[in-house]
C-alpha cells in the first residue's frame, strides 16, 4: 500500500499544469484518495473491506475560489480535496474529506440512518440475484415462465416503505419478461415486486397483488429487424451533412471554454452530471461575471397510482442513482452531429478502481436560425443575420427513461437549458381492457403505463456583475383605474409589476401563467445608463406544473424542493443537493435539503436581498401516457431561458456578421455600403450563399 501511495503522490506532484480548482478529479486523484483512506484505516477490520460509493471533487469554498479567480497569480490556490462516500461490510455508511495536497484524511464520519445512492453495480447485481431466488422463480412459474434467463428487472431504490425503514440498504425490482433477445421487455411486465437487501443479496419480501394479472403474449418492438418485417423504414429522406471545413469557433484550455464572448468552465460530477462554473461575458473588453455555478441539482418522478406497491415509485434520478453515473458514452452522427469535441467522465467502482466513461460530454456548434432581421417596407432595404449557438450536452439513461440535457450559449447573451425526454415508459401488467381507474393508460394489450411527472430542480448561483444580487418576481399586470378614469382613461394600460424577495419566505412562490410570470436576478448597484434599471438576467420558464401528490404525502415530504416553483436561499458552502446529500430511503420526516436549510435559517439570517444568493427553480412536465409513446417514446423537448435585461448597452449581437445586408443608400445608388474592414456589401451578400445561409437578392 505504501508503495502504491507513493507512486500516486509522485505522479500527481509531477503534473503540469496543475488542474483547475473546478476540474473534476482525474483517475489518478481518485485512486490516490482511495489509497489514502485505506492507508489511514487499514488497522480497522471493518474499514479494511470498504466499498466505495463515490469519490468526487470537494468543491472549493466560494470565498477562496472568488479570490483566486480574481487574481490567480498571487491569491492562494484553493486546496484540491476529494469527497468520499464508502460503505463497509456491515452496511455502515461513511462520509469523508481527503486533502490531496497534504495526502491525509481531513474528516471521516460514520453516518446513521442514511443510505447513499444506488450504483450501476448494485443494479446489475440485483438483476442476477432475483433470477436465482426460489421465491421469485415460484412467482414466475405461476405466470407460466420456466426460463429464468428470460426474466429481467429494473432495480429501483425502494423510495421509502414504512415496513422496512432506512437502516437496511434496499432495492425494489420491477419485473419483466423477454421472450427472445430482441424483444422489448416493457411489453411483458410481471405483476409482482421483490424487495432486495442489497448487502446480503437476499430477496426479503415480495409484494404480490390481491388480483393477479396474466403475462402478456403480444410483443411490441422497435429494433430494426422488427420494423423491417412490419412497416419497413421510410426511403424518401435525403442526407443532411453538417460540416465546418475551417474548424470550430470555440477553444478549450483544459476544461475552460471560450466561444465568441463567452467564458465558462465545464465541470462534471457523479450526481449532477454537467456543472457550468464561472460563466462570464466579454462586454467590449470588460469581463462581466454572470453565473458562478449552474447545474441540474435534482429531479423527482412521482407516479400517480396510489395502489401498493406503486406508491413507492417516485424516483429521484439524480440523488438516488446519479446523473453522472448513468451518463451515456456519446456517438458521433447519432447523439451529436457536426464538428464535435468530447470530454470524458472519471469515477470509481465499488472496489476502488478508477473507471472512465468516454465521450460523456459533447461540445459543438449549431445554426440557430435567425438572430435578427429587418426589412424596411419603404425601400426594401434589408438586414438579416443568422444565429449560432454553442451546445454542451450529455445524455443519461435512468433504467427505462433517457434524458438528453443541452446547455446552450447564444450570441445575444442568453443561456438556454433544454431537456429532451425519450426512452421507454415504465409499465405494469393488466388484463386487456381492465379499468385503470384513471391512474394509467393501456398503451398496448395487457400493458398499463401509469401517469407520472418529471420535475427537475435547477440550481442557479448568480453573480450578476458581482455577488450582491436580488430576485424580483415579475408579473404582467393591468394598470390601475377603470376605463374612463383619469389614470387609465382608455383602459389599455399594463406594466411589469416587480416584487423583490427580501426574506426566504417571500421567495417560496409558484408559476402564474395568467401573469406570464418571470423572475429577474438583479444587481441593484449596477444601473443601466439608458433605462436606469438594474442589470439583470431574467428566468423565463413556462413549463412549470405543480407537484401533484398532495401536501403531507410521502412524495411531498421527501421532495420538499418541488413544493414551489421558486425558492431563494442565502448562499452557503455545501448546500448543493435540494433533496439532501443522501436521498435513498429517506422518510421525509424531517424533510431533507431545502426544507431543513430554510427551517435552520434563524430570523435575521434569512435575508436574500442584495446579497450572495442561490435560486432554486423546479420545472418539468406531467405525462399522461398514450399509445404513441410506446414501444419507445418520441423525444419530448422542454426548455427555459436565462436572458439579459438591462445588462448590455444595446443588442450585444450587432457585431455578428450579417448573412445579407442591403442599405437604403445602396438601393438608391448614392453610396456603397462598407460594413467593415474594407468589405463591400457584396461580401455580406455572398456570405449567406457560401455558408449555406441566406439567399442573395
Amino acid at each position: 500500500m505504501a508503495s502504491r501511495l507513493q507512486q500516486l503522490r509522485s505522479h500527481l506532484a509531477s503534473q503540469s499544469p496543475a488542474p483547475h480548482p473546478f476540474d473534476p478529479l482525474s483517475s489518478t486523484e481518485i485512486e490516490y484518495a482511495i489509497a489514502i483512506i485505506r492507508s489511514s484505516h487499514q488497522s480497522n477490520a471493518s474499514n479494511s473491506a470498504l466499498g466505495f460509493n463515490a469519490v468526487t471533487l470537494s468543491e472549493p469554498k466560494k470565498a477562496e475560489m472568488l479570490a483566486w479567480l480574481a487574481n490567480p497569480t498571487s491569491a492562494s490556490r484553493p486546496r484540491r480535496q476529494a469527497e468520499v462516500v464508502a460503505v463497509d461490510k456491515e452496511s455502515k455508511v461513511y462520509d469523508g474529506i481527503v486533502d490531496l495536497v497534504e495526502g491525509k484524511v481531513i474528516t471521516w464520519e460514520k453516518l446513521e440512518g442514511v443510505q447513499p445512492l444506488i450504483t450501476m453495480e448494485d443494479l446489475q447485481d440485483t438483476e442476477l440475484l432475483v433470477r436465482k431466488d426460489p421465491k421469485v422463480i415460484e412467482q414466475c412459474k405461476l405466470l407460466g415462465i420456466d426460463d429464468m434467463e428470460k426474466v429481467y428487472c429494473d432495480p429501483w431504490t425502494i423510495g421509502h416503505d414504512e415496513r422496512f425503514g432506512s437502516s437496511i440498504r434496499l432495492q425494489q425490482a420491477l419485473m419483466y419478461y423477454r421472450p427472445t433477445p430482441d424483444d422489448n421487455q416493457y411489453a411483458f411486465p410481471l405483476d409482482f415486486c421483490p424487495i432486495i437487501n442489497t448487502f446480503s443479496g437476499e430477496v426479503i419480501h415480495i409484494d404480490i397483488p390481491s388480483i393477479r394479472r396474466p403475462l402478456n403474449t403480444i410483443p411490441s418492438n422497435y429494433m430494426p429487424s422488427d420494423i423491417e418485417s412490419t412497416t419497413g423504414y421510410r426511403r424518401d429522406l435525403k442526407p443532411i451533412n453538417i460540416t465546418q471545413p475551417e474548424g470550430v469557433s470555440f477553444s478549450l484550455q483544459g476544461r475552460e471554454l471560450s466561444w465568441q464572448n463567452w467564458g465558462v468552465h465545464i465541470g462534471f460530477n457523479y450526481k449532477e452530471g454537467i456543472v457550468l462554473n464561472n460563466i462570464t461575458y466579454n462586454d467590449g473588453g470588460k469581463i462581466r461575471p454572470i453565473f458562478y455555478r449552474l447545474s441540474l441539482a435534482e429531479m423527482v418522478v412521482p407516479y400517480g397510482n396510489p395502489e401498493r406497491p406503486h406508491q413507492r415509485k417516485h424516483a429521484f434520478d439524480l440523488g438516488e442513482y446519479g446523473g453522472g453515473y448513468m451518463t451515456n458514452s456519446l456517438s458521433l452522427g447519432c447523439d451529436c452531429k457536426g464538428s464535435i469535441h468530447y470530454l470524458d467522465a472519471e469515477f470509481c467502482n465499488r472496489a476502488g478502481a478508477a473507471m472512465v466513461i468516454k465521450n460523456a460530454v459533447c461540445i459543438h456548434e449549431e445554426d440557430a436560425g435567425i438572430l435578427f432581421k429587418h426589412t424596411d417596407f419603404r425601400d426594401n432595404s434589408t438586414i438579416v443575420t443568422r444565429a449560432r449557438k454553442l451546445i454542451i450536452s450529455q445524455i443519461f439513461t435512468a433504467a427505462n427513461y433517457e434524458y438528453a440535457v443541452y446547455w446552450s450559449l447564444h450570441q445575444d447573451g442568453t443561456v438556454q437549458l433544454e431537456i429532451k425526454l425519450t426512452g421507454i415508459l415504465n409499465t405494469y401488467a393488466m388484463y386487456p381492457g381492465e379499468d385503470t381507474k384513471g391512474w394509467g393508460t393501456e398503451v398496448h394489450p395487457g400493458v398499463n403505463a401509469h401517469n407520472h411527472q418529471h420535475l427537475f430542480c435547477l440550481r442557479i448561483d448568480p453573480q450578476i456583475d458581482g455577488q450582491s444580487n436580488t430576485v424580483l418576481q415579475v408579473d404582467s399586470t393591468r394598470g390601475e383605474g377603470e376605463p374612463g378614469s383619469e389614470e387609465n382613461f382608455y383602459g389599455n394600460a399594463f406594466y411589469a409589476k416587480k416584487t423583490a424577495y427580501k426574506k426566504i419566505a417571500d421567495s417560496m412562490q409558484n408559476y402564474n401563467s395568467d401573469t406570464s410570470r418571470t423572475w429577474d436576478i438583479i444587481n441593484p448597484a449596477s444601473i443601466h445608463p439608458y433605462s436606469k434599471k438594474p442589470a439583470s438576467y431574467k428566468l423565463v420558464s413556462r413549463e412549470v406544473p405543480p407537484l401533484l401528490p398532495k401536501p403531507g404525502s410521502l412524495v411531498w415530504k421527501r421532495a420538499g424542493f418541488a413544493r414551489h416553483a421558486i425558492h431563494v436561499t442565502p448562499y452557503s458552502d455545501g448546500q448543493l443537493h435540494p433533496a439532501g446529500r443522501h436521498v435513498p430511503q429517506t422518510s421525509g420526516e424531517p424533510s431533507r435539503g431545502l426544507p431543513e436549510w430554510i427551517a435552520a435559517a434563524a430570523t435575521g439570517k434569512d435575508n436574500i436581498e442584495n446579497t450572495d444568493i442561490v435560486l432554486w427553480h423546479t420545472f418539468g412536465l406531467t405525462h399522461f401516457p398514450a399509445p404513441e409513446d410506446f414501444p419507445v417514446m418520441p423525444a419530448e423537448p422542454m426548455s427555459l431561458l436565462l436572458r439579459p435585461r438591462h445588462f448590455f448597452r444595446r443588442n450585444p449581437a450587432l457585431d455578428v456578421q450579417p448573412s445579407f445586408a442591403n442599405s437604403p443608400s445602396q438601393i438608391r445608388g448614392k453610396t456603397e455600403m462598407r460594413p467593415g474592414q474594407g468589405e463591400s456589401v457584396n461580401a455580406f451578400e455572398n456570405l449567406g450563399t457560401e455558408q449555406g445561409g441566406c439567399c442573395k437578392k
